[in-house]
């Protein structure tokens, strides 16, 4: 009889075993941090032909999106890292305040940060994100993630026209 009530325990401890290594393993693939700071969208696919010469260039027209969600707090972006896969990365080394609900473009090319305008610019005119694929990690002063993106043109881009939009 002990046996009987034994297997049964053992069985539902393997099942819930394998079932919280399936939980664990399924936020490692779609990560979700807890950031007031979140990747809004990207312009991963400049419009018209690439080219990033620094005068006559489209790279200004990539840009990636990075919102404030949060409801009452303003977080200041001086010391988060915009990366991509391989390790192209910008940090933002100038106090730039995005109240709740703000959002600052991070563009390509050479220009002016500015809080006003909610722009900032990487001040290189090589393009950072892919046309087929890539991934963006946004990275907090500290060195945590803030969030992270991965992207596929065929997967994540259904009207083709190169930007794709993330946390509704």
């Amino acid at each position: 009889m002990r046996t009987r009530t034994i297997r049964p325990v053992i069985a539902a401890a393997l099942a819930a075993g394998a079932l919280t290594g399936a939980l664990v393993a399924t936020p490692a693939q779609a990560a979700e941090y807890s950031s007031a700071l979140k990747i809004a969208g990207v312009q991963y696919d400049a419009p018209g032909r690439d080219s990033n010469s620094c005068t006559t260039g489209n790279t200004k027209a990539e840009y990636v999106t990075i919102k404030n969600f949060s409801r009452t707090a303003t977080v200041n972006l001086k010391g988060y890292v915009v990366k991509d896969a391989v390790g192209n990365s910008h940090t933002f080394r100038v106090n730039h305040y995005l109240q709740p609900g703000d959002s600052v473009r991070l563009r390509g090319g050479h220009g002016t940060e500015s809080d006003a305008d909610n722009v900032a610019y990487r001040q290189n005119c090589n393009f950072i994100w892919n046309n087929d694929r890539d991934t963006i990690k946004l990275i907090k002063p500290g060195g945590a993630y803030a969030d992270t993106h991965a992207y596929t043109k065929s997967a994540n881009d259904r009207d083709g026209n190169g930007f794709i939009t993330f946390h509704g």
